[in-house]
């Protein structure tokens, strides 16, 4: 019968069309540059990553991410601004009756255009006196900002009598302080219960009347919980949680990763089952830590109040709802997982059989081990990169004044008099082309990912391949170092196809996820179709979507292995890979199957391991107080959980693909020789010919 690759392994075709020598055997035939067009696409793709980066690095302020602005457009904290305001991290409203206009249902003020200024804590009333707030010195006050911040930011003693009657009509230089406030997320949050004291001291000397509401309070905390800033909120957590990444994202990976390679190597026969108890314990462990932090067990949960504050204090906070969000997901998740866990019992010898297979090529190809350390650290400089564009990329924007008609009139210290030239507030404008320029930055970044796994997984394909059509490594025709042979084809030849299979993936998973945003977006606005047929279209789309997707990330990994063997282009290799896997369903389906959901839980394990101690890192005394305080586990710990993966998915990927390319190369060499596989070295025969196991496995 002649199958697929008869042409191929028949006769050792060259890629040319001819006829090469035996000797150069089916993985040194004579190959073809292939899907050149597609390389010319990501090497244009990558010049266009570093642009984007560029207008990101040149246009972006990280402090933007977890600071607020003043009235003069300055970002509290930046040591550029004027003036200095390096340890004046914290946003606070002057005027109260500003911050009660724009939380009155029945006016038009807005927040963003009262008058704030930056504070290194937020100020109390005070219990005898009354307490004040001026603006920044300068002028004709007299004083550093030094001297401003040791006199509690108060010089209303010093004030001619004309500034202390404006400061008394609330128009400045000075503001009383008549609410108590706390620090949450570097915004000084008016608590609306007044000081009895400061306020009877403020109408004593004849200040306007300040008014006593909820809305002082709602305002602010409405503010701080809007959605875009909640948002900046979660990705500034990555940039302060970074030797979080670096521990749990990077190094914890690969020590887990080559642990488990090892325990496949010398342990094949127990590594399924500590693989699916580990699993059950971990993924039980990390679903309690959402529930400690969501504060459902115990009193650890999360607060958005920073430093020490009155205990009577309370501030809800959007990140705690969406702590509890995650919790129930990760409960259901957790069902699920140890149900299926359970399920797969019975099927626990077949993995074993199938891990065999790797663990054999493993010792043989003992290079295999340490090769996936080469993508891993390029994967690391390009996430490194990555991470710190993004970061600059999702803070750019246009510092600009708001357009309003807001009476808010200030005395202004240079011009020496009450001027309405500021009364807007000014924010960040962010344009369409921003939105274009993030969307890319993480497709690229999904892309990247799948280039560098794709890339790791055809080397390692391509040197399995090497060691079973050399026949295990008896023939003289072998490579030395095959891994390093591998490498050479996959850059000379086969790059291009890697770029497309990877494309394709990246391009799919987009789709998808646009689409879902859309899904949701409806379903908030209550868009949905409402008649069943519109909601069965509506979920089987969704349903459809993620098929295809599964389909075609199994398809590419299978061209992957073709690609490797015969140096064909991406789309000829998933032809031959699909009529392979379906001419031998039978004998692969359920060997491949089980085989891959082991290995899918050891990679679940490594990620829960991760995210495990990203938990306990995140928990120390460093991330919840002062700078590094970091408003929720979520992202962190999420990153955490997808950098493990990856890393996973590129160590894990010796014994995948080793299972998947002996099992495709032994499945064709069987048709081409009538049954009886020719090539298969004598140390695979033993597990791959004995029937008894064939059957087992097949059954």
């Amino acid at each position: 019968m002649r199958g697929p690759l008869g042409a191929v392994i028949g006769k050792y075709p060259s890629s040319d069309g001819g006829v090469a020598e035996k000797g150069d055997g089916i993985i040194k035939h004579n190959r073809k540059c292939r899907d050149v067009v597609f390389l010319v696409i990501f090497i244009a793709f990558w010049v266009a990553m570093i642009v984007n980066s560029s207008f990101g690095f040149n246009q972006g302020n990280p402090l933007r991410l977890t600071y607020g602005l003043d009235y003069k457009g300055n970002v509290c904290g930046d040591r550029h601004a004027d003036p200095d305001l390096r340890e004046l991290e914290l946003r606070y409203w002057v005027n109260p009756n500003q911050v009660y206009e724009s939380g009155s249902k029945d006016n038009q003020a807005k927040l963003s255009n009262a008058r704030t200024i930056c504070l290194m804590d937020c100020p109390i009333p005070s219990e005898d006196s009354l307490n004040w707030v001026c603006d920044y010195p300068e002028g004709e006050v007299r004083l550093s900002v030094d001297d401003w911040i040791d006199r509690n930011y108060d010089y209303f003693a010093d004030l001619t009598p004309d500034l202390r009657n404006t400061s008394l009509q609330l128009q400045g230089p000075c503001y009383p302080v008549i609410f108590p406030s706390v620090n949450v997320y570097w915004s000084c949050q008016l608590i609306s219960r007044a000081s009895n004291v400061s306020l009877r001291h403020w109408r004593e000397m004849g200040g306007v009347n300040i008014v006593e509401d909820i809305a002082v309070d709602k305002s602010i905390h409405g503010l701080i919980n809007s959605r875009s800033l909640v948002l900046k909120r979660y990705v500034a957590d990555v940039g302060k949680s970074w030797g979080v990444l670096i521990v749990c994202g990077g190094i914890l990976p690969v020590f887990l990763s080559v642990i488990w390679l090892l325990m496949i190597r010398h342990f094949v026969a127990a590594m399924p089952w500590i693989t699916v108890v580990l699993f059950n314990g971990l993924i039980v462990s990390v679903t309690m830590f959402y529930y400690l932090k969501a504060g459902w067990i115990g009193n650890d949960s999360i607060s958005p109040i920073i430093g020490e504050h009155d205990p009577y204090y309370h501030v809800s906070a959007r990140e705690i709802s969406h702590l509890h969000a995650a919790a129930v997901i990760m409960t259901a998740v957790m069902i699920i997982s140890v149900l299926s866990s359970i399920a797969i019992v019975r099927r626990i010898l077949m993995a074993t059989s199938v891990l065999k297979v790797a663990a054999k090529v493993i010792g043989e190809v003992q290079a295999l081990i340490i090769f996936p350390i080469i993508p891993y650290a390029i994967l690391a400089i390009f996430y490194m990169f990555w991470f710190s564009a993004a970061l600059h990329l999702f803070s750019s924007g246009r510092v600009v004044q708001n357009d309003c008609n807001t009476n808010c009139c200030a005395y202004d210290l240079k011009l020496k008099r009450v001027s309405c030239d500021r009364c807007c507030g000014y924010s960040i404008q962010y344009t369409s082309h921003i939105a274009v320029a993030i969307f890319f930055h993480l497709f690229g970044g999904y892309w990247a990912t799948q280039f560098f796994v794709a890339s790791s997984a055809t080397v390692i394909a391509g040197s399995v391949a090497t060691y079973y059509w050399a026949r295990g490594g008896t023939s003289p025709e072998i490579s030395f170092l095959p891994v390093l042979s591998s490498m050479k084809r996959l850059l000379r030849y086969s790059i291009g196809s890697v770029a497309l299979g990877s494309l394709i993936v990246s391009f799919i998973e987009s789709i998808r996820f646009i689409l879902e945003a859309l899904r949701r977006k409806l379903k908030v606005s209550n868009s949905a179709p409402e008649s069943w047929f519109g909601r069965m279209v509506y979920n089987s789309s969704q349903c459809l979507l993620r098929c295809i997707g599964w389909t075609i990330k199994s398809v590419n990994r299978n061209a992957y292995i073709l690609i490797a063997i015969t140096g064909k282009g991406f789309f000829k290799s998933s032809e031959i890979a699909t009529d392979l896997i379906i001419s031998n369903i039978l004998r692969i389906g359920k060997v491949n199957v089980i085989g891959d959901v082991i290995l899918f839980l050891g990679k679940l394990c490594v990620s829960l391991a991760s995210a495990l101690f990203a938990f306990l890192m995140l928990d120390t005394h460093k991330y919840n107080i002062g700078h590094n305080k970091i408003s929720s586990p979520i992202f962190p710990v999420l990153v955490c959980w997808f950098l493990g993966y990856v890393v996973a998915t590129l160590f894990f990927a010796v014994v995948e693909m080793s299972i998947d390319t002996i099992i495709l190369s032994f499945c064709q060499d069987s048709e081409e020789h009538q049954g009886t596989a020719q090539y298969a070295p004598p140390l695979l025969l033993a597990t791959l010919n004995d029937q008894t196991e064939m059957q087992r496995l097949t059954q």
